[in-house]
């Protein structure tokens, strides 16, 4: 049973998320607007008497991320968008390998350093892999304090039970708001999974070694691992597609938003409500595998769409694939740090809507 509930920032409510989970090993390098999560690891994981170390960069972070989960570790790191670019040829190497791990980004602007407000300009980086090589990984994409937290819990075990990399994707504001969030209870390291595939602990098991790693240099070898690993996608997408829908069978436009947008687009809807206009919200909790069945089935009933993005537009991408042209898909989003208001999405459905 969760215990009541108590007054958290995002980035505090993910490391104590993590400890509960499991975590017995965290390796991470401060960026801002991360960097109370690494602060709160430091001091709480050594207090539960597990690894805390924080590496010399982020390449060497995701390594020592890699070489814990190897070992059958709950191993975690977490960053902040130009950080993470850093840690993808890390994760790359975890995805090739099959390795469990936990990555949180708490993402801010860009490209490059750009600045440190929140933003989801992340998302092709995310959703698309961002490393080199054909893999994705689980990306969730919380929209509050406390989702945040229970998505973190969450990832340790699906990361462990489909053997990759699990991504919270979150941003600036979710990391630095603070909300009431309560917790489960904490896991005993007893009770997790036990890893056979994982290296060490020969004589223990007495079983031959475990040789964990991305490279094959024999190209059809590499190739069935690939098309192996694409089938197992192929059963993630058809089984852990989550979404969150509101007032969708009576709109006549839906509003398609992710994590702080979907809040902002979620307060748009009920102003529009107030004024007799019917909206609907679709939210993606999962980014990859993308909800595309649920919004199909939108699709096939002529809805029309609005995405709201912190971004250019990234994941407008991704809808319009599904969407495939049935229905009129349009835009709306801020970029470079800027946090589109209720007032400016509830401008954007009248115009859309003609009134």
């Amino acid at each position: 049973m969760a215990e009541e509930k108590r007054l958290m920032k995002g980035n505090e409510a993910i490391a104590e998320a993590a400890i509960r989970a499991g975590c017995t090993a965290y390796f991470g390098y401060p960026i801002t607007p991360q960097n109370e999560l690494t602060a709160y690891m430091a001091k709480h994981m050594l207090d539960h008497k597990r690894t805390f170390i924080q590496a010399e960069s982020e390449v060497s972070a995701i390594n020592m991320v890699y070489g814990a989960a190897a070992t059958g570790a709950r191993s975690m790191t977490s960053s902040s968008s130009p950080g993470v670019s850093l840690k993808q040829e890390g994760i790359s190497y975890a995805c090739g390998a099959d390795v469990p791990c936990v990555v949180v980004n708490v993402a801010r602007s860009g490209p490059g350093l750009g600045g440190i407000s929140p933003s989801q300009g992340d998302y092709f980086q995310s959703t698309r892999g961002g490393g080199h090589g054909d893999y994705y990984h689980l990306v969730l994409a919380p929209k509050s304090v406390q989702e945040a937290a229970d998505l973190t819990f969450e990832a340790f075990d699906l990361a462990d039970e489909w053997r990759m990399p699990a991504m919270i994707l979150a941003d600036g504001l979710i990391g630095q708001m603070m909300e009431g969030v309560s917790f489960p209870p904490m896991r005993d390291l007893k009770t997790l999974p036990k890893k056979a595939w994982a290296a060490g602990r020969q004589q223990e098991t007495h079983r031959p070694n475990n040789h964990i790693t991305s490279l094959n240099l024999m190209p059809a070898e590499l190739e069935q691992q690939n098309l192996a690993r694409f089938k197992r996608y192929d059963v993630m997408k058809a089984k852990l597609q989550r979404s969150e829908e509101v007032n969708t069978d009576q709109a006549e436009l839906i509003l398609v938003a992710y994590g702080t947008s979907a809040r902002i687009a979620l307060g748009a809807l009920q102003m529009a409500k107030a004024e007799g206009l019917e909206v609907g919200l679709f939210r993606p909790i999962t980014l990859w595998p993308f909800p595309e069945q649920k919004l199909s089935e939108l699709a096939a009933k002529g809805k029309r769409f609005l995405v709201v993005e912190m971004s250019m537009g990234q994941m407008i991408e991704d809808v319009r694939l599904v969407v495939n042209g049935r229905c009129e898909v349009k835009f709306y989003g801020r970029c470079g740090g800027m946090i589109p208001t209720e007032e400016e999405v509830l401008a954007e459905i009248k115009r859309l809507l003609g009134k």
